[in-house]
């Protein structure tokens, strides 16, 4: 309990803690909502493949002087839309246009980094992430991110619901399918890029993954799904951030620790896909 208020002392007289938490909070909802529709549209790889395509973008805005935000963003959407029109384009199908792009855009981004003597990217903090140097405007970049995202999503929640769960009655009822496929894809590097500063490159994919995957197991219906895997990045968020004042290790990293715990919860006891209560109810129907 000690610990509990001196965390909440420190977060009232710290600027860089009141950052830091918003910042988890709005990386939580926004990587929750979009994880979701990553999840069951079984796109996962797609997560990874644009959250280690950014680096490049990375350190080309540095190279320019200019927000590693935009660099980020062209290079995310630019390699969504490479995956397609390679797979589109050719008999190399979606998994395989993935990894071709993402590894060569990974690798692209690890020389032009290497190509900076004495002036090089901090690479750690890219990779892994470091949301308690996140400043003001940064914060305000992810504020925005997030209300264009959430917007987008309440916006065309039909047509994304129905072009998820049956993309063969969305062509037939005339929904643009490609464009919200696409759509979906600017939405995936925006949120890829407002996460990188909490939980960094490496770690994006488990906050888009992992949540939603933990709601998933609790309940069949999107709307609610939605809710929890929002509730659930943010709880990672937090706790994440607690964790890591008070023992003084990796923020991103301890964020997604919570979030790999709170699965595991959902994964043994969940009322109706829990490992233990299906044991139980095979014992009691076996009796």
């Amino acid at each position: 309990m000690q610990q509990v208020m001196n965390f909440i002392d420190q977060v009232s007289r710290y600027q860089y803690l009141q950052n830091a938490l918003i910042a988890a909070i709005l990386v939580g909802i926004i990587c929750g909502v979009i994880g979701c529709f990553i999840i069951l549209r079984g796109m996962a790889l797609m997560g990874d493949a644009i959250s280690h395509a950014v680096l490049p973008g990375v350190v080309i805005a540095y190279m320019l002087g200019a927000s590693f935000f935009v660099g980020a963003v062209i290079t995310g959407v630019l390699t969504a839309l490479g995956i397609g029109y390679i797979s589109q384009n050719s008999r190399i199908k979606d998994d395989s246009a993935i990894g071709i792009m993402f590894t060569a855009m990974f690798a692209f981004g690890v020389v032009l980094n290497s190509s900076l003597k004495g002036t090089s990217v901090d690479l750690w903090h890219i990779l892994f992430g470091n949301v308690l140097a996140v400043s003001t405007t940064d914060l305000w970049v992810t504020f925005a991110m997030s209300i264009f995202v959430i917007g987008m999503i309440i916006l065309f929640y039909r047509p994304l619901l129905l072009s998820t769960f049956d993309p063969t009655m969305a062509k037939a009822t005339g929904l643009p399918v490609k464009f919200i496929h696409y759509m979906l894809m600017l939405l995936l590097s925006l949120v890829t890029v407002a996460s990188l500063q909490a939980v960094g490159i490496i770690l994006v994919v488990a906050m888009l993954i992992t949540p939603g995957a933990t709601a998933y197991l609790l309940t069949d219906r999107l709307s609610i799904m939605l809710v929890l895997s929002a509730v659930f990045g943010v709880i990672s968020g937090v706790l994440g951030i607690y964790f890591s004042v008070i023992f003084d290790v990796s923020s991103g990293s301890t964020i997604v620790l919570i979030a790999s715990l709170l699965f595991g919860l959902a994964f043994f006891f969940s009322p109706k896909q829990g490992i233990i209560w299906r044991a139980l109810r095979s014992k009691l129907q076996q009796g």
